[in-house]
């Protein structure tokens, strides 16, 4: 089981609380100045701060429709998921009754958003203009991170101490199978240029390829150097993987054509969530510890612009591929009160 994420407890109720926010531009809240003498300076400055509902407790992973400017939030300490509208900055409303949220997706083709509720073990299946429960499904043990795979209409939940991927139809909730991976399992993301599924496979410490349709794993890349591979992200175009190596603070670059490892970047202290700006080549990782390393992506290298300490329980990022914001969910912000914070690339 994953201790970052705490305990297994009962969900508690969660009660809706009211859409006004307030959105502030950031004075000093979140420092973009380095968090060691060894670190450089964030290449990021703040652009707002937005007050969150709810408690203190621990955010998950967020998922953004960028047409629409809807970002969902995981709150998994208060078992609920916060829809935020970025065009306004205002909370839309939150949605309760989500045992524990870990990952949560939106899809705007299907206008639906997925939950993996890791206190059921279970998938649920959102709305996303009314919030209603549309359907769920069952998982495997401790559901995770989830990835689309659009050729199939699939939703794929990792299962981290189970091990295991669950893939469930988007539209019917049905289980279609479970693929094992051997060990604890990372993130997993859907390779469109190659039709494969990818897995962090941490258990074992490799990335694993898998065959969406024939749910077989087809081939395994050893991770040299890397302790608890977690975090994934994609560039397809460029043919590069990028895995997060949570226990030994390494980033590694995977070639997906050569299918080797061909670079190595140090990042902050236990690394969890990447997101990767297709447009700007440039990727994010944000750690446990609240620093942010921030990378530019060129012929498949990376190279450091900059890493440091953003704010405390900065390990979540949201891209917003429109503006190049990113955004990250915080516990306490300005007052204490959990925020959302919100970046924007310096020149």
């Amino acid at each position: 089981m994953d201790t970052r994420t705490g305990d297994r407890r009962s969900p508690r109720p969660a009660r809706l609380l009211p859409a006004l926010v307030m959105a502030s531009i950031l004075v000093g809240a979140c420092s973009s100045e380095p968090s060691s003498p060894d670190s450089s300076p964030l290449p990021l400055h703040p652009v707002a701060e937005i007050a969150l509902p709810g408690d203190n407790s621990r955010f998950d992973y967020g998922s953004l429709d960028p047409e629409r400017g809807l970002l969902f939030i995981a709150h998994l300490g208060a078992s609920e998921v916060i829809e935020v509208d970025l065009h306004t900055r205002q909370v839309v409303r939150t949605i309760p009754d989500l045992a524990q949220a870990h990952g949560v997706l939106v899809v705007p083709e299907l206008r639906r958003v997925y939950v993996t509720a890791t206190g059921d073990n279970r998938l649920v299946i959102l709305d996303e203009d009314t919030a209603a429960v549309l359907g769920q499904a069952p998982t495997g043990d401790y559901p995770d991170g989830i990835a689309y795979d659009p050729k199939r209409g699939t939703v794929w939940t990792t299962n981290e101490s189970g091990g295991t991927e669950t893939v469930i139809d988007a539209v019917t909730a049905q289980v279609r199978g479970t693929v094992d991976l051997g060990g604890d399992v990372g993130n997993v993301a859907y390779d469109p240029v190659a039709d494969q599924m990818l897995v962090a496979v941490q258990g074992k410490g490799d990335l694993a390829a898998i065959d969406p349709q024939a749910l077989t794993v087809t081939r395994r890349l050893p991770l040299p150097g890397c302790r608890g591979g977690h975090g994934l992200a994609l560039d397809p175009p460029a043919r590069v993987a990028f895995v997060a190596c949570e226990d030994n603070a390494t980033l590694l670059t995977v070639d997906l054509d050569s299918w080797q490892v061909t670079g190595t970047n140090g990042v902050g202290e236990h690394p969890d969530v990447l997101a990767y700006d297709q447009g700007a080549q440039r990727l994010y990782v944000a750690s446990e510890s609240g620093t942010v390393t921030v990378l530019d992506q060129q012929g498949g290298h990376l190279t450091e612009l900059g890493s440091g300490h953003l704010a405390d329980g900065a390990h979540v990022v949201v891209l917003d591929p429109s503006t190049g914001h990113t955004f990250y969910p915080i516990p306490a912000g300005e007052g204490g009160h959990p925020a959302l914070l919100e970046q924007a690339p310096s020149p």
